[in-house]
């Protein structure tokens, strides 16, 4: 009989005023999404959409379903209010 592999990783989401770490074992075997709706972070911030997640490890961006490693961090992305491009092009105008 094999035994399972425990796997430490972390979930990491980060507000304006607030950030969350939260460490976590996992079995060897567990996906991002698996391990995100694990450590409870969906209940403590609501306006995290699991439908629409843009997440990665380590700030290299992955597939929710990608199999996570010993010490990964899968950080949870919120979505950009404006694109860094029309940003660039607004600022450049103020600027004129």
């Amino acid at each position: 009989m094999q035994q399972s592999l425990m796997l430490k990783v972390e979930i990491a989401y980060a507000l304006p005023e607030r950030q969350f770490l939260i460490p976590l074992e996992v079995l060897s075997g567990t996906t991002a999404m698996e391990a995100i709706k694990l450590s409870g972070i969906i209940k403590q911030c609501p306006e995290i959409d699991v439908n629409h997640l843009e997440i990665g490890i380590y700030s290299r961006p992955v597939q929710a379903d990608v199999v996570l490693q010993d010490n990964d961090r899968v950080e949870i992305y919120r979505p950009l209010k404006v694109d860094p491009k029309v940003k660039r092009i607004i600022r450049a105008k103020l600027q004129k």
